[in-house]
C-alpha cells in the first residue's frame, strides 16, 4: 500500500549525554510533546538530529528504540542517507523492517558534480533493496549540504520507474521557485515538504504536502493551527509563525533547535552537541530568546553555562 503522509513535521534533533550517547529518555518525552501540541509526524535522524555525526550503530539504536515506542500513533520519517550505497541500503532496510512509513535519503555527498545517470543507478540499487516492504522513499535535497540537487529531470525518471517507491521529498534548498515548481510539475504523484513552516502560508497554492522544519521544534502549535486552518488563516498569524522561523532561522538552526528545547524542559542537557557543531554563543541565545518568551518557555538558561 501506498500511504500518503501529509501534514506538520518536526525534524527532531538528538539529545545526548556527556559521553555522546543518544539519551532517549530526553528524546522521548520531546517527541510525545511535539505530537500532544499537534505535529502529524516526526522525522528522526536527519540533519537536525544530527545522524551524519552518529554512527550506523548508534542510528540504529535510535530507530528500534522509536519502533518500540508509542510514537506510532503519528507518521514516522527517519533519514537513512549516507555517502555509502551499502551502508544506506542497510539503514533503509532497518527502517523497513521497523515499520517506519518512510526514509528521507540524502544523495551520495561528497562527491560534487555526480551525474543524473550517477544518482539514478544509486536510487536504483536502494529500491531494488526495499522492494518487498512498504516503506516511502523521500528524496532529501540540500544542496548547501550535499553540493547536489534533485534536477527535475532526474525526479521524474525516477518517479516514472518507480512510481509506488519514490513518494515525495523534502526541499531544504530553500529556493522556493524550486520547491513550487516541483510541487506543480508532480502534483499528484510525488509530494513536495519544503524545509519551513514559513511555507505553509503557500501549501494550497502550490499544492505542497505540508512542512518538514527543525524550528517546528518550537513552533509547533502555530504551525500545525495553521495548516489545519490553511484556508481560513489570518495574515497576523502567517505572519508571527514567518517571523518566529526568521529569528530561529537567523542563528545555526539545529543549534537554535537544541536551545529551545532546553528552555522548554529546564534541561541544560538540551544544548549538547555532537562535535564539530556546537551550541549557541550568548548573543546567538539572546536572539532567539524572544521567540522562547513569545512561547512561553523559560530564558533562564540563557546565559547559563
Amino acid at each position: 500500500m501506498n500511504k500518503k503522509i501529509r501534514g506538520v513535521f518536526a525534524a527532531v534533533p538528538t539529545p545526548f549525554t556527556e559521553d555522546f550517547k543518544p539519551d532517549l529518555d530526553m528524546f522521548f518525552e520531546h517527541c510525545d510533546w511535539i505530537l500532544d501540541s499537534g505535529c502529524d509526524g516526526l522525522n528522526v535522524l536527519g540533519s537536525t538530529g544530527e545522524a551524519n555525526s552518529q554512527t550506523g550503530k548508534a542510528r540504529a539504536e535510535i530507530m528500534r528504540a522509536v519502533s518500540r515506542s508509542s510514537l506510532n500513533r503519528a507518521a514516522l520519517m527517519v533519514g537513512t542517507g549516507t555517502p555509502s550505497l551499502d551502508d544506506t541500503i542497510e539503514l533503509t532496510q532497518l527502517a523497513a523492517d521497523l515499520g517506519f512509513d518512510a526514509a528521507l535519503v540524502l544523495p551520495p555527498y561528497f562527491y560534487t558534480g555526480v551525474s543524473d545517470d550517477g544518482l539514478f543507478e544509486y536510487f536504483s540499487r536502494l529500491v531494488d533493496a526495499i522492494k518487498s516492504r512498504d516503506t516511502g522513499i523521500y528524496l532529501y535535497n540540500f544542496p548547501q549540504m550535499t553540493g547536489l540537487t534533485f534536477s527535475p529531470e532526474l525526479v521524474a525518471r525516477l518517479v516514472e520507474t518507480f512510481p509506488e517507491r519514490i513518494r515525495g521529498m523534502k526541499d531544504s534548498s530553500g529556493d522556493m521557485d524550486y520547491a513550487s515548481h516541483m510541487a506543480k510539475t508532480f502534483a499528484g504523484r510525488f509530494d513536495v515538504f519544503p524545509g519551513s513552516e514559513a511555507s505553509l502560508a503557500d501549501a494550497a497554492e502550490f499544492g505542497y504536502a505540508g512542512c518538514i522544519s527543525a524550528s517546528v521544534n518550537a513552533t509547533v502549535e502555530l504551525s500545525a493551527k495553521i495548516w489545519r486552518r490553511r484556508d481560513a488563516v489570518t495574515d497576523a498569524e502567517l505572519m508571527e509563525l514567518a517571523d518566529m522561523r526568521g529569528v530561529i532561522a537567523s542563528v545555526p538552526i539545529v543549534a537554535a533547535a537544541k536551545a529551545l528545547t532546553a528552555m522548554r524542559t529546564g534541561q541544560h542537557d538540551w544544548r549538547r552537541m555532537m562535535p564539530p557543531l556546537v551550541e549557541l554563543n550568548d548573543t546567538q541565545q539572546q536572539t532567539i530568546s524572544v521567540v522562547a518568551e513569545k512561547l512561553g518557555f523559560s530564558s533562564a538558561m540563557v546565559n547559563d553555562d
